[in-house]
This record gives structure tokens, C-alpha cells and sequence, in this order.
């Protein structure tokens, strides 16, 4: 199978490069990233056949498309707040780019394509768990984007029988993640800081919670929806319902470091839900075999590669 990831220098992206590397099933691993938020660094040493540039590009696209017997498509432009500050950047890359994908999928003949779409779209609604067949309404920009990059790549499916599956992420953490950007994610500033020795700093009480899922998790599910050709007619959660509090997050990572966390209370962000947890129904009817990584082992590792690279002993050693 020759793979084509989109966004394959950031985050998630390389790290399901590097599981796809190891996967028999996979021949050849294309990645095309501008490196808006990927970094070229991510992919040092890796066996891939790399191409900077954009979904939104059609040459580019194009040229990274042909010949590839599937996509997993996880370009995009995150996070709440930079939506709130450029709407229309998050829009154009993740509604218009989806659309290019797919369109260029089509043109190509690929097999099978795998969409990241995202938790966010549940919005308002206040269903817990959130089941993919109840509403949706978005509270943010980002949110509306994803739910137009799910709602394509079904509507290819039900229109042009292009094989396709939306998964939608729930607050995906590990190995690799960025804290050093005014977008990161929650648990790589906590980590951070707290290596540091310095205050986290939490928005809002703490009381907010969210169904963390470990990045290796994550890629097994992607990689054996590639093995298996995996396509549904609905979107699909892609967290196993076990959320957790911002509190309870902390409580557990200084039970890692051997000592409590100072925390310092900021204004909540703009746009944030207040929970947020996974109907995991569909995912385990369609990934029975997937055994999700705890919580805590997730966590235990995101230190252990963060501590490395920093360069310090993680603070129970010490």
C-alpha cells in the first residue's frame, strides 16, 4: 500500500509516519506539508518522500496525489483561539483544503481516504457522551471548519462512491507535541511548566473536562483503518470515553513528578466547551481489537520525551 499523509510533519502526522514505517502492510509513505505548523525536523531520518507545500496548492497536491492507493488526511489548521483571531485562514485550510483532497483523491483513483475531522463540532450541545448521531453545533470558527471537512468527505462518499472515513479527535496528546507556540495544547504547557518548575497556568477553575487520547492510540486506530480499508456512512468518535478533569490532569502528572503542581488561574478561553467525552460505540464496533493506552502510561511518556529534550531529569528523579 502506498500511503499519502497530509500535515505528515505535524504532530499526529509524524507520528503515524513513523508507525506507518513499521506497518508490513505499508510500501511507501508520502507526506506533503507547508510547514505552517509541522516541522521538517519531525521527519529527520525517516524513509519518506517529503513535498513542502500546500492542500491548497493544485500542483502540489497533484504531484503527491498520483499514484497513492490511500490518504489520511490531517492537514489542517487547529486550535479555537487562532480561529477566533483569522477565521478565514481556518476556513481555506481546512474546509477549501478537504475539498481539494478530495477532489484530487477522486481524480487519482485512490482507494480509500481517512479524514480528521474533530470533537469541536459537538459545540453546544450538551450530551454527554457525545454520540456522532446526535446534533451538532460549533461554537467557534474552527469547530464550523471541521464539521464542513467531515461533511465532505461523506458527502464524496454518498455522492461519487469515493470510499471514505471521518474520525473525529478528541483532545489527542503524546511524544512530539509543541508547547512553545501561542497555540499549544493543554497538556504539553502543563508538562512543560511543570519540568520547569514554574506555575501552570489553567484557564478558567480546572472543572472543564476532556476525553484525552494517547497519539499511539490514535495511529493504531488510522493505521488499521488503512489495513482493513476501513469507510463508514457516519462520522466516528475517535476517543474511548475516559475524560478526565484539568484538576484531575494535574493531580495525576504530579503523582509522575513526585511533588504538587503550583497552578495559576487565568480568564477561560473564548470558545471552549465545558466537557467533553466520547460515545465510543461505533470505534470499538468497527476497532474491537484496538486496546487503548491509559491515560497515565500517555502521560508518563509525554514527560519522558519532554524531559529529554529539555535536557532534565523529570523532578521524581532529581
Amino acid at each position: 500500500m502506498r500511503v499519502l499523509i497530509t500535515g505528515g510533519a505535524g504532530f499526529i502526522g509524524s507520528n503515524l509516519v513513523r508507525a506507518a514505517l513499521r506497518e508490513p502492510a505499508v510500501k511507501e509513505v508520502t507526506v506533503l506539508d507547508d510547514l505552517s505548523v509541522g516541522l521538517r525536523a519531525n521527519l529527520d531520518g525517516l524513509d519518506v518522500d517529503f513535498t513542502e507545500g500546500s492542500i491548497l496548492d493544485p500542483g502540489a497536491l497533484a504531484a503527491a496525489m498520483a499514484g497513492r492507493d490511500a490518504v489520511v488526511h490531517l492537514a489542517a489548521l487547529g486550535s479555537v483561539p487562532r480561529s477566533l483571531n483569522d477565521p478565514v485562514a481556518s476556513h481555506h485550510a481546512n474546509a477549501t483544503g478537504t475539498l481539494m483532497v478530495l477532489e484530487a483523491a477522486r481524480r487519482h483513483d485512490v482507494g480509500h481516504v481517512v479524514i480528521a475531522s474533530s470533537s469541536s463540532v459537538y459545540g453546544m450541545n450538551p450530551q454527554l457522551p457525545k454520540s456522532e448521531l446526535t446534533w451538532t453545533r460549533p461554537m467557534s470558527p474552527y469547530a464550523a471548519s471541521k464539521l464542513a471537512t467531515e461533511a465532505y468527505a461523506l458527502a464524496h462518499q454518498a455522492s461519487f462512491g469515493l470510499p471514505t472515513l471521518a474520525f473525529r479527535f478528541f483532545n489527542v496528546f503524546g511524544p512530539g507535541q509543541r508547547h512553545d507556540h501561542a497555540y499549544a495544547a493543554v497538556i504539553p504547557r502543563f508538562v512543560h511548566a511543570a519540568l520547569r518548575g514554574e506555575p501552570v497556568v489553567v484557564h478558567g477553575d480546572g472543572t472543564q473536562s476532556r476525553d484525552f487520547t494517547f497519539v499511539g492510540t490514535v495511529c493504531e486506530v488510522l493505521l488499521d483503518a488503512l489495513r482493513r480499508s476501513v469507510c463508514h456512512p457516519h462520522p466516528v468518535n475517535l476517543a474511548f470515553g475516559a475524560r478526565a478533569s484539568l484538576l484531575q490532569l494535574l493531580d495525576e502528572l504530579g503523582d509522575l513528578l513526585g511533588r504538587p503542581l503550583a497552578r495559576q488561574h487565568a480568564a477561560p478561553r473564548d470558545g471552549d466547551v465545558p466537557h467533553s467525552l466520547a460515545d465510543d460505540g461505533s470505534l470499538r464496533g468497527l476497532f474491537p481489537d484496538i486496546e487503548p493506552v491509559a491515560r497515565v502510561d500517555g502521560l508518563r511518556a509525554t514527560v519522558e520525551w519532554m524531559s529529554g529534550r529539555m535536557g532534565v531529569e523529570p523532578l521524581a528523579s532529581r
